[in-house]
């Protein structure tokens, strides 16, 4: 595959199928001429404002179609676009408007008190609602071309990471990263070939490595993307139906919801192709029970925004009932993608060896924006990248991970790794959901502690699970102390967030 830029990408298809539908958000569509147009018009007025190839530009809200065409304009003048978490409080979006120092703003309508707490002193754009400045700022400029950044190696993304262990932290990518490992593929499998026919569901938010990504892909490839701001499963099942969606990307907690909503039951999902999900561990009776129901190919994904997105997949082909053992795996890595384990000190570790997992590939990111140390610390001169996730490779190249290194619980000298007491706990009928941590003590430097969010009815009978886990892992493994709760706390991905878990009873 040519090493197309994004934006070539876009007006390619633009010339060959100018009516063809880019973007839909339900209430109004872009065809690809349109969306090209508008983007060019979004350069011109980047220009006039004074913005230059290599500043930053900054979007605040949920996903709508005015941040595709302000992130496509960027990426036509060589400006990058740093989507910010609409989730955030105040102090954490002025840390990541410190730390980006973006030029411009665009901010939903839905934000703007939080942008003008937080970015008081940046030049912001509003859009939808009745206060919209970015159309009147658009559509100031004639939609005529601009000279375009050639280089593959140019950064058009910069995206902060989640922040669950600290400073959060700008991971910046380029087009590159964005491509180099579609272009990698020889011979797509199915799941990897996307059609100009495909129509995909955005329905990750666009802060996330899951929902710009996936709109990227949809867009290099001449498809339809159908963007949802909210994620409602009620209005999702609909979505998928009326638009008849055929790809999507989900986390798995999305997938629950989807699944478990009762009208699912009664959905046509026959269009649907292929279900990808990815961002935080499943369970292997849930991901039965959405195979079943759903009746689609299921592609699962691993990677981190630091990997721009997915470098190990689980194939369709390996969900199969017969594979039961593979199910437990994230995959292998896909062509260009290079994997090891290894030791504290950095050195390879042998089959079935459990350490941290490291990986090279074109898709590494460029670094983290501004904090040198931190990418060398990430990142070294071979261009290895440490993952920061414990895991082993089997003899078939298959990986399975245990847990972030980081939350590897120490007790008395065992190394214990919280996913596999989670899912020695999780298929007990009384547990809906369960996070495990480690907890200080004396005499063994840390405990297991299982916290527990309970079925609806079930009894919360803490020695039955502890049976049932001692039947599943090796007793230094089992929790010491089990705590029922009504929720777990939550990143905006989806993903359990254990330091607060830790933190709050460490206090």
């Amino acid at each position: 595959m040519e090493a197309l830029t994004f934006d070539r990408m876009v007006r390619a298809h633009a010339a060959r199928r100018p009516n063809h539908t880019a973007l839909n958000d339900t209430a109004a569509a872009l065809s690809y001429a349109e969306f090209e147009n508008r983007a060019r018009q979004v350069a011109r007025s980047l220009i006039a404002d004074g913005v230059r190839a290599g500043d930053r530009v900054a979007y605040l809200g949920k996903n709508t179609l005015a941040f595709f065409e302000f992130f496509l304009g960027a990426v036509k003048i060589g400006a990058v676009t740093v989507p910010i978490n609409w989730r955030l409080a105040v102090p954490e979006v002025s840390e990541v408007i410190d730390s980006a120092q973006p030029q411009k703003l665009l901010v939903e309508d839905e934000f703007a008190a939080v942008a003008d707490a937080a970015a008081p002193h940046v030049s912001r754009l509003v859009c939808q609602g009745v206060a919209d400045t970015y159309s009147i700022w658009r559509d100031r400029s004639l939609a005529s071309d601009v000279e375009p950044v050639p280089d593959w190696n140019w950064p058009i993304l910069q995206m902060y990471t989640s922040g669950t262990t600290g400073r959060a932290k700008g991971v910046v990518l380029t087009h590159r990263n964005l491509f180099a490992l579609r272009a990698a593929q020889p011979t797509p499998p199915p799941w990897y070939d996307w059609s100009t026919e495909d129509i995909s569901l955005i329905a990750m938010p666009v802060a996330h490595v899951s929902g710009t990504l996936w709109a990227v892909f949809t867009l290099q490839h001449g498809a339809t993307g159908i963007v949802t701001r909210d994620f409602v499963p009620s209005a999702i099942l609909d979505t998928l139906v009326t638009h008849r969606i055929s790809r999507v990307v989900l986390v798995p907690q999305a997938m629950q919801f989807l699944v478990r909503d009762p009208r699912a039951q009664h959905t046509d999902f026959s269009r649907l192709r292929y279900i990808n999900y990815a961002g935080a561990p499943m369970s292997v009776p849930l991901l039965e029970e959405c195979i079943a129901r759903f009746g689609c190919g299921f592609v699962q994904f691993y990677g981190m925004t630091e990997t721009t997105g997915p470098i190990v997949v689980l194939a369709p082909e390996d969900h199969e009932p017969h594979n039961a053992n593979r199910l437990r795996s994230v995959g292998r890595p896909l062509e260009g993608v290079e994997l090891k384990i290894v030791d504290p000190a950095g050195e390879a570790l042998p089959t079935g060896a459990i350490g941290e997992v490291v990986t090279r590939s074109p898709a590494n990111m460029d670094g983290y924006f501004g904090m040198p140390e931190a990418t060398a610390q990430t990142l070294d001169r071979d261009g290895w990248l440490r993952t920061g996730d414990a895991g082993y490779l089997d003899a078939d190249g298959y990986l399975f991970l245990k847990d972030r290194v980081k939350d590897m619980i120490i007790s008395g000298g065992e190394n214990i790794y919280p996913a596999e007491v989670e899912n020695a706990l999780i298929g007990h009928p009384s547990v809906a959901e369960v996070a495990v941590i480690g907890v200080p003590d004396e005499r063994w430097g840390e405990t297991v502690r299982a916290v527990v969010v309970p079925s609806p009815g079930a009894p919360q009978d803490g020695a039955d699970l502890m049976a049932w886990a001692a039947e599943r892992i090796a007793r230094y493994k089992l929790p010491k102390s089990i705590e029922w709760v009504e929720a777990l706390p939550r990143n905006h991905t989806g993903k359990v967030l254990r330091r607060i878990l830790r933190d709050q009873r460490r206090s």
